[in-house]
């Protein structure tokens, strides 16, 4: 089993001289102001200006005293990532390659959709714990995982680049990295996205994604974060799932993980999105959709079928749009949801399976 690593600074005594606030819960940060002699009310007006206002530094918080913003500087830090690079596709996608306090790299995608809907898929991990072969990320392997306040950091690094009109409105954690390899500081992080007191995001606006590791599902689903469970499956047999997802599917084969998914207590009105990369010649036939009915029988889903993202030296073709249509019509006729998902930011590796820290040695 997947060992979890927490993150979560859990002993104030042992504090470092400035104390980066991002570190901290909300009740962490309250026990610190506490401790500076400041009233309650003070930790909600911080906390305000960190995730509804996104201040960049303590100057910024301009209902605090001048003597309360410079106690604030000598005595805490508010943690940034830095952009390396910054580039924008032709179809309005946007991403960012950010470097940590480390040196390591993660990368961060911004996608704009109708409606101003504005997604962010988030990194959780520098590089993935797993080895799925057509990931261009799980090809860098483990660097480590991401701290909760390098998760939520990605959202209010993006957030501060836009204008005043423009509002991330989604967040899928989709990016570098198995989220529930890393499952104490995502639980984490999504708790601060969905309160009230954080980003305050409605929890079906957040979104966990996950290969299949079916203890840390089960874990999730009966936490205290109500989130979005998308499942990338990519296969309808062992056979093939090992072949292209060897590590999940040794760990957790095909039929375990659906009787996994049939015993979840979904709340109401959720379902399991069940991801399925299109993979030409491997995974794409009739047959294969006839197999995906099968498997998902029972279970509250949907299917999105996802176009390969192909990039330097993958070891698979795209499948042809017609015979993702003609797999998405046999679905349909068996009642089963589906949708294609239109892929964006390919002109810039930032589709789904293109994410790495192309520029780090």
């Amino acid at each position: 089993m997947m060992q979890i690593q927490t993150t979560e600074n859990k002993d104030l005594n042992t504090l470092p001289a400035k104390q980066n606030l991002l570190a901290l819960s909300f009740e962490e940060v309250t026990l610190f102001l506490s401790r500076l002699g400041w009233k309650r009310y003070r930790s909600e007006q911080v906390l305000s200006w960190i995730y509804k206002q996104f201040a960049a530094d303590f100057e910024s918080m301009t209902n605090l005293s001048k003597s309360d913003r410079r106690l604030l500087s000598e005595k805490a830090v508010l943690s940034h990532l830095k952009v390396v690079t910054h580039q924008k596709s032709s179809d309005g996608t946007e991403k960012f390659l950010f470097e940590l306090a480390d040196g390591k790299q993660i990368e961060t995608v911004l996608i704009r959709s109708e409606k101003k809907r504005r997604t962010l898929c988030i990194s959780s991990q520098a590089g993935c714990t797993l080895d799925c072969n057509f990931c261009l990320t799980a090809q860098e392997g483990l660097k480590r995982n991401l701290r909760v306040d390098e998760i939520i950091n990605q959202f209010l690094s993006v957030q501060a680049t836009l204008p005043d009109e423009e509002s991330i409105t989604n967040v899928v954690l989709m990016g570098m990295g198995e989220p529930l390899a890393n499952l104490n500081a995502v639980t984490a992080a999504c708790e601060r996205m969905i309160s009230p007191m954080g980003l305050n995001l409605a929890s079906r606006r957040v979104t966990v994604s996950t290969a299949g590791l079916i203890p840390q599902i089960k874990t999730l689903i009966a936490g205290p974060v109500s989130v979005n469970l998308s499942i990338s499956l990519n296969a309808t047999t062992d056979e093939i799932r090992s072949r292209i997802m060897p590590k999940v599917n040794r760990l957790y084969p095909l039929k375990e993980l659906m009787a996994a998914c049939r015993a979840l207590p979904l709340p109401p009105r959720r379902s399991i999105t069940f991801e399925y990369v299109m993979l030409s010649g491997i995974n794409d036939s009739l047959e294969d959709a006839a197999r995906l009915v099968q498997l998902v029988k029972g279970i509250q889903c949907k299917i999105n079928l996802i176009p390969f993202n192909a990039y330097p030296g993958a070891l698979y073709q795209p499948t042809p749009d017609g015979q993702i249509l003609r797999f998405q019509d046999w679905l349909h006729q068996h009642k089963i949801r589906t949708t294609i998902r239109k892929s964006k930011g390919r002109d810039i590796l930032a589709a789904c399976g293109q994410l790495t820290s192309e520029f780090e040695n």
